[in-house]
C-alpha cells in the first residue's frame, strides 16, 4: 500500500526522498488557490519561478501575464499580485493567456521539489481533483506545506488532513506521525473550517492587509474540482482527468 506523509516545511525537504513519489505543493493562502483559479479561468499554462527578477524576465521571454508577492502584498510593476480575485475580473480578461507567477512562499516550494516524479499543486479548491490524480499514481505521496518562511502553516497542514482523510482506504496514512496530525487537525476543523482557521497566524496576516475575501475563497472544497495544475517540463499546465 503506497503511503501518504506531509512535509510541514520546505526548510524540512531534505529529510525526504521524492524520487518515484508524487509530491503535492500546497499554499492555500495563496499562491496554490491563486494557481488553481488561473488555470480553472482560461489560463493556459504558469510558470512558477522563484524571485522577482525570473518573473520580470519570464514574462518578457514569453510575452505572458505577471503575478508576484511578498510579505503578502502585490510586488509593484507586476500584473497581478497574488490573489484568485485578479482572475475573476471579467474587465481583465485572461483567457488564452500565459502567466508567470513569483511568490513568497508557494513557488519556491515548488522550485524545491521537482526531483519528486510527478508534482501537481493542491487546495481546497480543487481536493476531489488532487485526490484522483493520486489514487491513478498509486505512488507515494509527500505533501509540501509551503508554510511561511520557513515556518509550520497550520491551513496548508489541514489540507493534507483532508487529503489524508479522502485516502485513507487506499493508502497508508497512519505510519507518519505527520500526516497523524495532520488528520486530526483537518477532522478537528473541518465542521467550520472558515472559524476554526481564524486561529491561524497567517490568516491573521491576509486579515490584517484588508485580504479577508481571499480568505473566504480560498477556502471553498471543490470549486474547481477538477482543475489540476501538473507539471510538464518547465511548467504547470491542466492535467487530464
Amino acid at each position: 500500500m503506497p503511503k501518504l506523509d506531509i512535509c510541514f516545511s520546505p526548510e524540512l525537504l531534505h529529510l525526504h526522498d521524492l524520487r518515484g513519489k508524487v509530491a503535492v505543493i500546497v499554499d492555500i493562502l495563496r499562491a496554490s488557490s491563486t494557481i488553481v483559479t488561473a488555470l480553472g479561468e482560461g489560463i493556459t499554462h504558469v510558470f512558477p519561478v522563484a524571485t522577482l527578477e525570473e518573473c520580470t524576465a519570464y514574462g518578457r521571454e514569453h510575452g505572458c501575464l505577471t503575478a508576484a508577492e511578498r510579505d503578502g502584498l502585490p510586488a509593484p510593476g507586476f500584473d497581478f499580485g497574488n490573489s484568485p480575485f485578479g482572475f475573476l475580473d471579467a474587465a481583465r480578461p485572461v483567457r488564452g493567456r500565459a502567466l508567470t507567477i513569483s511568490t513568497t512562499n508557494g513557488t519556491a516550494a515548488l522550485r524545491r521539489s521537482l526531483a519528486a516524479e510527478a508534482v501537481v499543486v493542491g487546495a481546497f479548491l480543487n481536493l476531489a481533483a488532487v485526490a484522483a490524480f493520486v489514487r491513478q499514481q498509486q505512488r507515494d505521496v509527500l505533501v509540501v506545506c509551503a508554510g511561511w518562511k520557513g515556518q509550520f502553516c497550520l491551513e496548508d497542514t489541514v489540507f493534507g488532513g483532508a487529503l489524508a482523510e479522502r485516502l485513507a482506504s487506499e493508502f497508508d496514512v497512519s505510519s507518519s506521525d505527520a500526516t497523524l496530525a495532520a488528520l486530526h487537525l483537518w477532522q478537528q476543523g473541518r465542521a467550520d473550517l472558515p472559524a476554526y482557521l481564524l486561529q491561524s497566524a497567517h490568516v491573521r496576516r491576509l486579515n490584517s492587509l484588508e485580504a479577508s475575501q481571499d480568505f473566504e475563497f480560498c477556502l471553498q472544497i471543490d470549486a474547481y474540482a477538477d482543475v489540476l495544475p501538473v507539471w510538464r517540463e518547465d511548467r504547470l499546465v491542466l492535467g487530464e482527468m
